[in-house]
Order: C-alpha cells, then sequence, then structure tokens
C-alpha cells in the first residue's frame, strides 16, 4: 500500500509539472485549421487524406518537384493555412492588359526562382512589369465557392448607378476545360465568373490547386501538365485523387471564428466601419447556394467580402494583372480571420497583396480610388475611435 501511494504522489507531481511547462492548447477561435463541422466519415476520410497532401507531402526532384520551382511543398506557403509571409511571395509578370500574357514563352506568368542541382533559375526579363503576390489564408473557401453567380452580380455596380463612388465588377475569364461549371453559373461573352486569387482570376479550387502544384513546385498534373522549363507536355507527377483531396481539404476547411464580438469597443468599432462605408467593398454577410458539400450548403456566413474587382488606385497599381481585370483593380480581400493573420506570418502584420502594409492602419491608409473616401473618414477620425475600429477588425 506504501508503495502505491508513493506511486501515485509520484505521478501527480509529474501531471502537474507537466501542466505548468507545457502550454495549454490554444482555443478553437485562435486557429484557421480545422474542418467544418457536419461532415460525413467519409468526407472526414478525405479531408485527412487531404489534410496530409498539402501539409505534410514535401516534394522532391525524386518524387517531381521542379526542375524550375518556388516552393517544395503546398505548407510551405501557407503555415497553419494561414497567410503567407514575404519570403514566400510569388511573383507574376507579363500581362499589362486583358489582351493576354505576352511572356509566356519566358516562363510566365509566374517566375520560379529556384531550381532543383542542374538547372537555372528564372529571372524577370528586363523592363517587364510585375507583382509580388502574398499566398492568402485558406479558410472558409469551400463557402466562397459555393456562392451563386446571381448573388456576386447582385453586388456588382460597373457603371455606380447609385453614385456611392463603388463600381465593383466580376472578373470574366475563360476557365480550364477541366473545370467543371458550377450550377446556375453565369456567362458573358462566353466568359465566366472567377473568384480566387488576388485579381480572382482562378474559376475555382481545382483550377487554384492545380496551377499551384505545376507553377509553385513544378509539378505536373492531368490537369495542369504542361512543363514551364522544357515548354512540353509531361506525364503526371501527382495523381488525380491526391489533387481532388487536395481541393476537397480546401472546401472543407472550417471559416474563421469571431472573437471578443460583444466587447463594448468591438461594437463601436465595427458601427464605424459601417459608417465609413468599409462594408460597401467588404460586405459582411454571404450565403452560399448548393455545395457539392453538404455541411456547406445554404449556409449563411461572413468574410467581409464581395469577391468583385475595385479600382484601388495608382499607389496599388503594379502593372500586372490577370483575366479581365485592370492593372490597378483589386479583388476585395476577406476580412475574416485578419486577427490571426500575425500567427502565421512570423509574429508581424504583412498585408495588402504584397505585404507592403505592416499594420491594419497601413493597410487602411493605402487604400486609394473607390476606397479613398473610406480612408479619409477613418484618417479623421480620433485615435481612441481609430483604437476603435483596429479592435473591431482583430475581431474577425
Amino acid at each position: 500500500m506504501r508503495t502505491i501511494v508513493i506511486l501515485l504522489i509520484c505521478l501527480l507531481g509529474i501531471a502537474t509539472g507537466c501542466k505548468k511547462i507545457m502550454p495549454e492548447a490554444p482555443e478553437e477561435n485562435e486557429l484557421l485549421d480545422g474542418p467544418v463541422d457536419g461532415l460525413s466519415s467519409q468526407e472526414k476520410i478525405q479531408f485527412l487524406k487531404g489534410d496530409v497532401a498539402f501539409n505534410d507531402e514535401v516534394f522532391t526532384s525524386q518524387t517531381g518537384l521542379g526542375p524550375l520551382f518556388v516552393a517544395n511543398s503546398c505548407g510551405t506557403c501557407h503555415a497553419g493555412d494561414g497567410k503567407g509571409h514575404p519570403f514566400t511571395s510569388l511573383t507574376r509578370f507579363g500581362q499589362t492588359d486583358s489582351s493576354g500574357n505576352q511572356y509566356l514563352h519566358v516562363g510566365a506568368p509566374q517566375l520560379q526562382n529556384r531550381a532543383i542541382p542542374g538547372y537555372t533559375p528564372e529571372t524577370l526579363p528586363a523592363g517587364v512589369g510585375f507583382s509580388k503576390i502574398l499566398p492568402p489564408a485558406n479558410t472558409g473557401l469551400g463557402y466562397l465557392d459555393a456562392v451563386s453567380d446571381a448573388d456576386i452580380l447582385a453586388l456588382a455596380d460597373p457603371n455606380d448607378l447609385n453614385g456611392d463612388g463603388i463600381s465593383g465588377v466580376p472578373n470574366w475569364i475563360h476557365p480550364p476545360a477541366y473545370c467543371q461549371e458550377r450550377a446556375n453559373t453565369v456567362s458573358h461573352n462566353g466568359k465566366y465568373i472567377a473568384r480566387f486569387g488576388k485579381k480572382g482570376a482562378a474559376y475555382d479550387l481545382l483550377q487554384q490547386t492545380a496551377n499551384a502544384y505545376n507553377q509553385d513546385m513544378g509539378v505536373s498534373s492531368s490537369f495542369e501538365h504542361y512543363d514551364t522549363y522544357s515548354h512540353l507536355d509531361m506525364d503526371p507527377e501527382v495523381s488525380n485523387e491526391t489533387v481532388n483531396n487536395v481541393v476537397f481539404y480546401l472546401k472543407a476547411l472550417k471559416a474563421p471564428y469571431r472573437r471578443n464580438a460583444d466587447d463594448a469597443d468591438v461594437r463601436s468599432g465595427e458601427q464605424l466601419f459601417m459608417t465609413a462605408g468599409c462594408d460597401k467593398c467588404h460586405t459582411p454577410e454571404l450565403k452560399t447556394g448548393a455545395s457539392s458539400i453538404a455541411a456547406l450548403s445554404n449556409k449563411t456566413f461572413y468574410p467581409y467580402t464581395d469577391m468583385l474587382l475595385h479600382d484601388m488606385g495608382s499607389g496599388l497599381d503594379d502593372n500586372y494583372t490577370e483575366g479581365s481585370a485592370k492593372t490597378y483593380e483589386w479583388k476585395t480581400p476577406p476580412l475574416w480571420g485578419l486577427g490571426l493573420s500575425k500567427a502565421s506570418q512570423g509574429g508581424s502584420y504583412f498585408l495588402l497583396h504584397d505585404g507592403r502594409a505592416h499594420s491594419i492602419e497601413e493597410a487602411i491608409l493605402m487604400h486609394g480610388g473607390e476606397g479613398f473616401v473610406s480612408k479619409n473618414y477613418y484618417q479623421s477620425l480620433p485615435a481612441t475611435e481609430k483604437e476603435k475600429v483596429i479592435k473591431f477588425l482583430e475581431s474577425l
């Protein structure tokens, strides 16, 4: 009995000691990864397979990496499914208007600045316009994917008919042949609404994923099998099953949870956000239509985006574009998860399309074009009111 008591005391001491030295698990609202609620058992299995392929698989030259590439895994650029860091930024070049990319023969649209041994990384052609692109956060993408074309068009006002200075437009593209047309899709002169990427130039998450394998890692698939180095078709180096598992994983990632929503300053900051007119582009509420994932169908969610392109002024004009977007137009980025961005960016903010803003306030003050009036309203606020706006944005 004495021996048992001593053992129990020792175990209690170990447990107490571990509690003191081991960090507590983060709260669910502090994490960006994790699946949406309501997945079936089979869907949970596919989600886990996609999670492994996205976050754990590291490509080598033996498994298909390169010969030219930017990163050797998906997780390299999307730590914890959050925003990327300038160290992992992508460089796009070769298109200055809607006539298409003029530098495909030299590696456009994406600079592949790394190479496996025996090969030479790409360099930018002299005098060509380019844009730095930070990898976006992945969470909630399935909700955005399931918004109907009709709802997106209902938010568009290309001619500013209501006179509020906001004239958002979709990015119309010719999707790759492998993309499956959405239910109740809308076409315009043979083009369709794209919705992913900083310019909103990817039709769906399959195009986004297949393009990332090909352009980011130099890994060919049956969807994107063109080798940017040899300019030849390549045999698939990643299976359709893996690509589809990654697409499912991205679709089924949960949306970020709000934090401190009932805080008085947060509520006051939200009202100031609305009064400034920020919600005209950063639309708080959207809804999904039918989705191939039942848990995402007919849901109301709160991303703070209208999924449209807006003129952001000359200060954010990088002389590069994609699809039908102008060089000064950028898709409204969702604000959900904004307060968690620092966790995946090394403890500091790197905001806007290229990470040039190192704080939320800097990002606001760099708004031009259609965001100019809202920027000025924020700038006119007393310091205490500005703090409330920032507190609200960090609660998202």
